[in-house]
């Protein structure tokens, strides 16, 4: 047991995270009778999965019915340049129409084809449409829905707590967790048999973000300092499209849906040059000319009016703009630097030459509505000024495919703080469905593990009071840094540095800055009380921010190549040697400014029967 001086709950499951896999993972431990506990950072219904757009990816062939999981575990597969988990990648695409149809009979409201059934949108990577989408606020419907679910069970849900350390029992098992409450600055513990990480992302380390202020990278480094391993940490997906204008509401994601509607990409020359990035084992199904893709668009004119099915895939190839999100980030950043950008540094997205107005305020009602209440642009009349934002974590914990366990007992995690299901790149869709595959079976192998009677029974206390005196360290420094110059000068550093294009000399630097930033973060000071203190909230965000940060450019460097989400100025091409790897990083010592080691790992030997899945159409 833990101090009787802090407030202490006690579950056999405690989540730690309220977003889609959190949340999925809560309904699923709780239907096996288990008590449930989450703790989000924020607020329930504020997890950054709200901010999915564009729809959730399942092979379901309501639109295509040639559609299925083989081709949608090829498109994965190949977008993410081979670096997958592959089971992770069968799993998620073998369970997605199944998540989706769960979700559409807890409630949500799924847009429909003339028939009734749930419509499916294109997106970027995959071969046919199926994005089950709701106008393009998919994930906030995804959450309502969850959300709905977790509270009519009567699932505890701890608001506005941030997680300082996971703390183990005296055998090393994972035994909970130590925070305090972000409106009071009291501490509070949690003792539970299981934990499952479901923190997301990581994104708030870099200058523009697609990412809410929550993604500091919380549960990669707390899991990391537990004892877990990382990989691919280097494979941080830049979305094509953010905002570039006004600078207030830099980086916020445009979503993918306006490409998939019509959209296309024009530099400041008005040239559409997506067709000039076309790479080769892509050629196959995507346009050569603005005609031929045009007719794409025409041929598919049950996407434009939702009232019928598509027509033949074969009668027109996709536009090169629905290229995986890595090849059109990279396209428009190759443009900028070119001095073809636009004022404000990005490029333009024009749908309103496309697509009537009518039609664009129905189908992308958000993005209307974003466009014109924060930059004063009307999408129907005008072109979206856009350029590339630090979107999503490709890389995360280990975890095994089928139980989300990490190698740590007691200890699990999935959503985007997991590693490996969408290798070097994410397609577009994947992280919804991502969510709730992975969120249930996280809540299956939590209960498998209890049920096998390995759980923990005791309660480090000396983890818990290390980790409470280090947060009140700050407030007892007179003299320190002020945390928010450390937090703007890291994401000015991880901008330059570490961002879309990268280079030994610049990583090399980064990593060298890191180790300043480490003795940095030990001497920032805050003041006033624990009570409401953005200061001090920062300041304990910090250390993960630290940690996830060394963690990409210690794998950044180590990877001498281009692969996916991972591009090398110095090392343009794949090298074939190490897409057979993934690099894997642990912490030596088990604290937040421990040195992490970084070691080759073989990716999974693919069995035969799916590797001559990934052979079929190229």
């Amino acid at each position: 047991m833990t101090d009787s001086t802090y407030e202490h709950h006690e579950y056999d499951v405690l989540i730690i995270g309220a977003g889609g896999a959190g949340l999925r993972a809560a309904i699923e431990a709780g239907q096996r009778g288990l008590k449930v506990g989450i703790v989000t950072k924020s607020l329930l219904g504020k997890a950054h999965t709200v901010m999915a757009e564009g729809g959730i990816a399942a092979a379901m062939g309501n639109v295509h019915p040639e559609d299925n999981w083989m081709v949608h575990f090829r498109d994965t597969m190949r977008g993410g340049k081979y670096l997958n988990n592959y089971r992770m990648a069968e799993l998620h695409a073998k369970e997605s129409p199944e998540r989706v149809w769960e979700l559409e009979q807890w409630g949500a409201l799924f847009d429909r084809t003339k028939d009734g059934k749930i419509l499916q949108r294109d997106f970027g990577g995959h071969r046919y449409a199926r994005l089950a989408h709701v106008g393009d606020r998919t994930g906030l419907e995804l959450i309502r829905t969850l959300q709905q679910k977790v509270v009519s069970m009567g699932t505890d849900v701890f608001m506005e707590c941030k997680v300082l350390q996971l703390v183990h029992d005296a055998e090393g098992r994972i035994a909970g967790c130590v925070g305090y409450w972000r409106a009071t600055g009291e501490f509070v513990t949690f003792q539970a048999k299981t934990v499952i990480l479901a923190t997301g992302g990581i994104g708030r380390s870099w200058k523009f973000t697609s990412n809410s202020w929550e993604s500091t990278g919380d549960g990669h480094a707390m899991a990391l300092w537990a004892g877990a391993k990382l990989i691919d940490m280097e494979c941080v997906q830049f979305h094509p499209t953010g905002m570039v204008w006004p600078h207030s509401v830099r980086g916020l994601l445009v979503t993918e849906g306006v490409r998939g509607d019509g959209g296309v990409l024009r530099n400041s020359l008005g040239e559409r040059f997506m067709f000039n990035y076309v790479a080769p084992m892509f050629r196959a199904e995507t346009a050569d000319s603005e005609e031929e893709a045009d007719k794409w668009y025409d041929d598919h004119s049950a996407e434009e009016e939702a009232d019928k099915w598509y027509d033949d895939h074969s009668a027109g190839r996709r536009p090169p703009e629905l290229l995986p999100r890595d090849e059109v980030a990279r396209a428009i950043n190759t443009e900028v630097k070119a001095g073809r950008g636009s004022a404000h540094g990005g490029v333009f997205l024009d749908i309103a030459s496309r697509r009537s107005a009518e039609f664009i305020r129905r189908r992308l009602p958000s993005m209307y509505h974003q466009f014109m209440e924060l930059a004063g642009v009307d999408i129907t009349r005008e072109p979206m000024e856009i350029g590339p934002t630090c979107h999503y974590m490709m890389g995360g914990v280990q975890v095994d495919a089928d139980s989300e366990a990490t190698i740590v007992p007691g200890l699990f995690a999935a959503g985007e703080v997991g590693g490996g299901m969408h290798g070097a790149n994410r397609l577009g869709g994947n992280s919804l469905s991502d969510l709730v595959v992975f969120g249930r079976r996280a809540g299956i192998g939590a209960a498998e593990y209890i049920e096998a009677g390995d759980a923990a029974t005791s309660f480090d206390q000396g983890e818990v009071d290390g980790a409470i005196k280090e947060a009140l360290a700050p407030f007892e420094r007179t003299d320190g840094e002020n945390p928010y110059d450390v937090q703007h000068d890291l994401q000015e550093l991880m901008q330059d540095n570490v961002g879309i294009i990268r280079t030994a000399t610049e990583l090399e630097l980064a990593i060298q800055k890191l180790d300043e930033f480490t003795d940095r973060v030990k001497n920032v000071s805050v003041k006033g009380s624990r009570a409401y203190n953005p200061g001090w909230n920062l300041a304990t965000d910090l250390p993960s921010m630290i940690t996830v940060s060394k963690c990409v450019a210690m794998g950044a460097i180590r990877r001498k190549e281009s692969r996916g989400g991972h591009t090398r100025a110095d090392f343009p091409n794949a090298d074939p040697e190490l897409g057979k790897l993934n690099f894997a990083q642990r912490s030596e010592g088990g604290h937040w400014d421990s040195p992490v080691s970084v070691h080759e790992a073989s990716i999974l030997i693919m069995p035969a029967e799916l590797k001559a899945l990934l052979e079929e159409d190229q």
